[in-house]
């Protein structure tokens, strides 16, 4: 039974008691539930304290102008009753009494007078130093009221578009933080009080245990209204014991369906026009590499959302589940619990998939569970830790090793990081000698239909320039990708041909072939004014 068939069921049960009640007090019972939400209700009558102090509500004047109707429950006093019923039967005026039920009496007095909405100022991200907007969260934090408290900072930070909050517990006190555009930033400091309430709800929502020694993972599903529209956030709960207390960290996961679209990812027609026609061939391994936080998972959910067709069939393999797909079918596998990718992909591939993804390839027997699968049929999409393209198809063969039949396996590798956009406050400025003279090292060799027309002779940059409202001169981020297509070249190292397999000799025979490398295109975005080089150079 979900929960409003319980509410239901309590209404019933109560509705039937007021009648009983009614019985015994001697008046009427009304019952209001097919009008309490539509019919209006006299004014004038009763002045809202009489109605909050007495349970009484002026129902409407009905026979006449003279008569008049109330609603009253078994908390109203005989006394006020007979009060009522002399002040409003006169010669000619008659006053008649109904019972209803105190849910009955609620709903209509959150009609007629709806408690005040408290708004509270909205999270503001501070500035290096600005210890004055720290102060000024905090003291919000500590004036939300307890039974609001977690959800406006879960509201608050999907607003800032962040990715994570970390509660954690310092000597003093218990700071917040949260990642903005892959940055963390400190928000608030609480006291212990309010700490207790936030990991309280997040013990219960997420059930995780607050007295645990051991770290602990957790996952809650919150439904956030933003700009009108109301989309699910999920979120991934990690705990963890530390000196002073029991740190959190909470990953939100907000994936528009919608915005799911390869369009979207940010790639070049060149790159984008590849990767259709990888994953439009029924076969093959496409594996995504990066660290965490990269948007592995946004480009994995958006080449699914390209290819959940109904003449697919689509299984996913996830730990945890992230976002869920309309068409596809997707199955948790706990790792913490024993559960392995391996196991779980040998298992699906009974069920006839026409496309299987996989959260991650962590093992050789994961490896070689993926590579047999793409070449029996199947196109196998996964993620992979590897600092680039080249390095994942390196360490690809150190798990599967040198073989003839895996080679026509992997079809694509995509590397990629997600780098800080400029606002639109930034400055152009001449590159200074020593940018210019890096810039030309990287891209030398880079064909020139790549360079997008810009010369190497003058070259422009941009600086982020900060705002009152933007403290930092950025604004959303933007995906940076290295796309190594497996030819017949890059199939030599599987093959056993090359005897020197090494992430540079691959990484040199890509660029042969026409790759450009996450250096290179993150160069390339601060050329167009996209990012900075300072940007691409922490990220990348």
């Amino acid at each position: 039974m979900d929960e409003n068939e319980i509410q239901l069921k309590r209404r019933e049960n109560e509705e039937r008691t007021t009648a009983e009640r009614a019985r015994i007090l001697g008046l009427p019972y009304l019952d209001t539930r097919e009008f309490e939400n539509e019919i209006a209700l006299v004014d004038g009558l009763l002045s809202k304290q009489e109605m909050h102090q007495y349970f009484v509500i002026p129902l409407q004047k009905g026979g006449g102008e003279e008569h008049y109707q109330f609603m009253v429950t078994s908390q109203t006093p005989r006394s006020v009753i007979e009060r009522i019923r002399q002040e409003y039967t006169n010669e000619g005026e008659k006053a008649d009494f109904f019972l209803i039920s105190n849910s009955a009496y609620q709903v209509f007095m959150l009609r007629y007078d709806p408690p005040v909405e408290v708004r509270y100022n909205d999270i503001r991200i501070a500035g290096e130093g600005d210890s004055e907007t720290i102060a000024s969260v905090s003291q919000t934090l500590a004036t939300v009221s307890t039974e609001k408290v977690f959800d406006f900072l879960i509201d608050q930070a999907d607003k800032l578009g962040a990715s994570d909050i970390h509660i954690e517990n310092m000597r003093d006190n218990i700071r917040i933080r949260m990642r903005v555009d892959g940055i963390l930033h400190p928000v608030a400091n609480i006291d212990k009080d309010r700490y207790r309430i936030l990991m309280g709800e997040l013990s219960s929502r997420a059930n995780v245990s607050t007295a645990s020694n051991e770290p602990q993972s957790g996952h809650m599903q919150k439904e956030v209204v933003k700009n009108g529209q109301t989309h699910i956030l999920n979120i991934r709960v990690e705990t963890i014991p530390t000196m002073y207390g029991q740190d959190a960290v909470l990953r939100l996961f907000n994936f528009d369906e919608a915005l799911l679209n390869l369009d979207l990812l940010g790639l070049s027609k060149e790159e984008l026009v590849e990767l259709e026609e990888v994953i439009s061939h029924p076969r093959g391994l496409v594996l995504i590499a990066g660290p965490t936080g990269s948007g592995k998972s946004t480009t994995l959910y958006s080449m699914l959302n390209a290819l959940n067709t109904s003449d697919r069939k689509i299984i996913t393999l996830e730990d945890p589940i992230e976002y869920g797909i309309t068409g596809i079918s997707q199955i948790p596998i706990n790792t913490n619990e024993g559960g392995s990718f391996a196991d779980g992909l040998r298992s699906v591939l009974r069920l006839d998939p026409d496309v299987v993804m996989v959260g991650e390839i962590r093992d050789a027997d994961t490896a070689k569970t993926a590579i047999q699968a793409s070449i029996t049929g199947h196109l196998v999409l996964s993620t992979f830790h590897a600092n680039s393209s080249s390095a994942a198809f390196s360490r690809m063969i150190d798990l599967i090793g040198t073989n003839p039949i895996f080679a026509s396996s992997i079809r694509l590798i995509m590397a990629q990081r997600l780098v800080r956009k400029l606002a639109d406050s930034k400055k152009a400025r001449p590159a200074t000698e020593a940018e210019s003279d890096y810039i030309r090292t990287v891209l030398n060799g880079v064909p020139a239909e790549k360079l997008n027309g810009v010369n190497l002779n003058n070259i422009t940059l941009y600086d982020a320039v900060t705002t009152e409202t933007n403290p930092f001169g950025y604004n959303g981020r933007t995906v940076i990708v290295e796309q190594l297509v497996v030819s017949n070249d890059i199939q030599a190292y599987i093959r056993g041909d090359v005897a020197d397999i090494n992430t540079d000799a691959i990484e040199k025979t890509a660029r042969k072939n026409g790759m450009l490398t996450l250096e290179q295109k993150g160069v390339l975005a601060a050329l167009r004014g996209e990012t900075t080089l300072e940007e691409v150079s922490r990220v990348i």
